[in-house]
């Protein structure tokens, strides 16, 4: 392949990616197959066609989809310029956030993707839970491509077939901000903002927020206007939320001793940003933290694996069915269940099956905050780091009318045969090699950000030698300790560093 097209794959973290090569099958899959119902190629020799905007529109309407940028119809992948790639990124984003393009906009995310020695772009589109218009056209989707909807007829059964299968659109006219927990939405957006600073959101009034988020909606079938379902269940304080769903509830137990009734319980009926702390803590309390290394940085396997559960748990819910929401750890494994109008029928294994998002706004918010990556990512990350925690590679994702999720425990030991005392010793003996392997790595980071200070993340990963997620704790820890700060954003910023912490 042609150096520079390598580096400027590398640029965009493509080989920091531990999922690239199952990424690379995957589409090796969708262009073998070819165009369908909810896969669209297209060529992109001149810039962003303007076509894909209708297909986007679509495919939100329909079932979903995924566009390949630089394939054309034919399957050949001619690609695209490397060095347009961000431009068309940007302008991907921009405009699906753009009123006057795309209403009500819908913010997407676009990928730059190696395949085949060449750049294309990966766009993936899930069904929206409203009808979508593209330069006030509606636009549905067939296995022949796409066509604009004309008959008011066939639009108001969109709108029907949406409504009825997307609970969370539900209307209310009278729930009011007053109603939402005192600060949680201006919480909701700092994480946002946080996670992603140049997010389009962060610019927004709240009202405007509200409506761009799919919070605040009108349907214009019925006239009804306001706060939705979604905003309710997300922001609401508890005696609202059980005002509109008397059932909502969600239990945590564990059952290891007492079997017929708990040895631990509690009982959330708070909103759902709210329970995700109070499910992580209740974890935290009951199972332990293996001690793990990827590559020289310790992660927390117990907050990957349960952070995704509980999340998958939370928001892929159907909340209007009365079933109890329940997890449960037992001495051998966990086990979660919730209500759910299923989509995919049977065992849900990584790469064999076709994301579905059950609530896609309130998926929407946790996504952005930082909660959540991309529809079907979460389960892989379950698959990936099992068996480091647990030691078995058991784990069950059933898709019915109940959604049940089985994950294999253990005792949380190095190896599940050291007793505690062996395992302290042995923990300390590695933090301590673990430390010094971090100062240097700091010092080395430091030392590199001096000489270039608008240096990418993915360009330190690949001088240091480490993994970019292993640069970004390193980098987050000195941001906390006062030592290095960003300025700008994170394609035009750069680091600079603090000499004197008080100054900061």
């Amino acid at each position: 392949m042609d150096n520079s097209l390598k580096h400027s794959a590398e640029g965009f973290g493509l080989q920091a990616d531990p999922s690239f090569k199952k990424r690379e099958e995957e589409l090796k899959k969708l262009i073998t197959n070819g165009e369908s119902e909810t896969v669209e190629f297209k060529s992109a020799a001149k810039g962003v066609p303007q076509s894909m905007f209708e297909t986007i529109c679509a495919f939100l309407n329909r079932n979903g989809g995924i566009i390949l940028l630089g394939v054309n119809d034919d399957k050949e992948v001619t690609g695209i310029n490397p060095e347009k790639a961000e431009t068309f990124c940007k302008e991907i984003v921009n405009l699906s956030n753009n009123p006057q393009k795309l209403f009500p906009s819908f913010l997407l995310k676009a990928e730059v993707i190696e395949f085949d020695g060449k750049i294309i772009i990966y766009v993936y589109v899930p069904q929206s839970s409203q009808v979508h218009k593209c330069n006030g056209k509606v636009y549905d989707r067939s296995a022949d491509g796409d066509f604009v909807v004309i008959s008011d007829e066939m639009i108001k059964n969109m709108y029907i077939r949406k409504s009825s299968f997307y609970s969370e659109t539900t209307i209310y006219p009278y729930l009011i901000e007053d109603y939402f927990v005192p600060g949680i939405v201006k919480k909701t957006r700092e994480l946002i903002k946080r996670n992603r600073p140049n997010h389009p959101w962060n610019e927004l009034s709240d009202k405007d927020f509200f409506v761009s988020s799919g919070l605040y909606r009108k349907d214009i079938s019925s006239g009804k206007e306001g706060f939705t379902l979604a905003a309710l269940l997300l922001f609401g304080k508890e005696e609202y939320i059980i005002s509109a769903i008397p059932h909502y509830k969600t239990d945590a137990i564990v059952r290891k001793v007492d079997l017929n009734r708990y040895d631990d319980r509690i009982t959330l009926r708070c909103n759902l940003i709210e329970s995700l702390d109070k499910l992580m803590d209740f974890i935290e309390k009951h199972l332990p933290d293996k001690f793990y290394l990827e590559g020289i940085t310790r992660i927390s396997l117990r907050d990957i694996i349960f952070r995704e559960i509980i999340v998958n748990f939370l928001i892929h819910r159907e909340f209007t069915n009365g079933y109890p929401a329940t997890l449960i750890i037992k001495s051998d494994h966990i086990e979660t269940k919730n209500a759910n109008k299923p989509h995919n029928y049977g065992k849900l294994i990584p790469g064999n099956f076709e994301p579905f998002p059950k609530n896609p706004n309130i998926s929407k918010i946790f996504t952005q905050m930082g909660h959540s990556e991309e529809l079907g990512t979460g389960i892989r990350n379950v698959y990936d780091y099992i068996e480091q925690y647990s030691g078995s590679t058991n784990v069950d994702f059933s898709e019915k009318d109940v959604f049940i999720v089985k994950v294999p425990l253990n005792d949380g030991t190095l190896d599940g045969t050291l007793d505690d005392a062996a395992q302290k010793t042995a923990q300390k003996t590695v933090e301590k090699t673990v430390e010094k392997t971090v100062e240097k790595t700091v010092e080395k980071i430091l030392d590199i950000i001096k000489k270039k200070p608008e240096i990418t993340q993915d360009q330190i990963a690949e001088i240091v030698g480490i993994s970019r997620r292993g640069i970004e704790w390193n980098l987050k820890k000195l941001k906390e300790s006062g030592i290095l700060k960003r300025v700008g954003g994170r394609k035009t910023g750069h680091w600079e560093i603090i000499e004197n912490k008080e100054e900061k």
